[in-house]
């Protein structure tokens, strides 16, 4: 798949041994599953990946055994967010060199206060770009607690012509996408919408042309994307109608252990363990997850 990068792009949860070391082979394995869920892209090391709880190495290892385990079956992104410019610039050459196609990043911030001015956050993306040379998706997420206007996101995609894919999960995302995309023009490759899709309906509407969900159910996302591309959004929201309720138990209950139930309890993984202090889910959280998803039946639950 080359640019321009659309449809689903995922995000790979991180596998653990009940012990919290790193489960190398459920990784694989998780690698394996993605592809065969139809995805069009896989995003590894994001929030939903659980980065913030893994050491420089663990990080290495994640990246070079799914590149290599995707083969080049599907694009693999990478995300290489840090508030220190040289770190992220570090992490994007040595991604980019081990194979990875794009690059996901959230602006620098560290806590809730310490946040880049709009040059900083130019510099700071110019650098990485020019360290790594591939395109990148910049994460516009509460998490940061940075504001990013839809003029500063523009002049970014003009200046640092590389950030050229938007992954948008703020509050009121149809109408930021909406402003970003008439506003930017060609400079504006890949809106995307984020958040498990919580809001995919009025994303789509608004133009975006991808979502990055969870490993969860992509194959049954996928298909409201065909059904929306294609025309038909009749179909598209009966069939985003038909997997709304697990998707509000993931964002709302669930959080990013959500996939890793799922893929736990169809055999994909032996441990769907969190690193601490991420909190195992209740056992009737879980079950009430379980529950939706055996009414969807989703390739994670029937998984070789």
């Amino acid at each position: 798949m080359n640019e321009p990068y659309s449809g689903i792009l995922p995000i790979a949860p991180t596998v653990f041994h009940e012990n919290g070391d790193l489960d190398l082979a459920g990784n694989r394995r998780v690698m394996d599953l993605m592809v065969d869920q139809g995805v069009d892209g896989i995003c590894i090391l994001a929030n939903f990946s659980e980065q913030f709880l893994l050491t420089d190495e663990e990080r290495e290892q994640v990246m070079r055994l799914s590149i290599e385990q995707v083969a080049g079956r599907v694009p693999v992104i990478v995300t290489t967010s840090h508030f220190s410019t040289r770190i992220a610039a570090q992490r994007a050459r040595a991604a980019a060199e081990a194979g990875a196609k794009m690059l996901m990043m959230m602006p620098p911030y560290h806590g809730a206060l310490l946040k880049a001015d709009e040059q900083g956050m130019i510099e700071h993306f110019k650098m990485v770009a020019d360290a790594c040379g591939i395109p990148i998706i910049l994460q516009d997420a509460p998490l940061s607690g940075v504001t990013m206007t839809v003029p500063f996101m523009v002049r970014l995609a003009r200046e640092v012509p590389l950030v050229r894919y938007f992954k948008i999960e703020m509050p009121g995302t149809a109408a930021k996408l909406r402003a970003l995309i008439e506003a930017g023009g060609d400079a504006v490759v890949g809106p995307f919408d984020g958040e498990e899709a919580i809001t995919l309906m009025a994303d789509l509407d608004a133009g975006a042309t991808g979502t990055m969900t969870s490993a969860m159910i992509p194959d049954l996302i996928k298909p409201i994307l065909a059904a929306h591309a294609a025309g038909d959004r009749k179909q598209a929201a009966a069939l985003y109608a038909r997997v709304l309720p697990i998707i509000n138990y993931e964002n709302r209950q669930c959080g990013l252990r959500a996939a890793k139930a799922v893929l736990r309890e169809g055999g994909v993984i032996k441990s769907e363990a969190v690193r601490h202090p991420f909190a195992p889910l209740h056992p009737k959280t879980r079950d009430g997850l379980i529950e939706l998803a055996r009414e969807l039946d989703p390739l994670a639950l029937r998984w070789r």
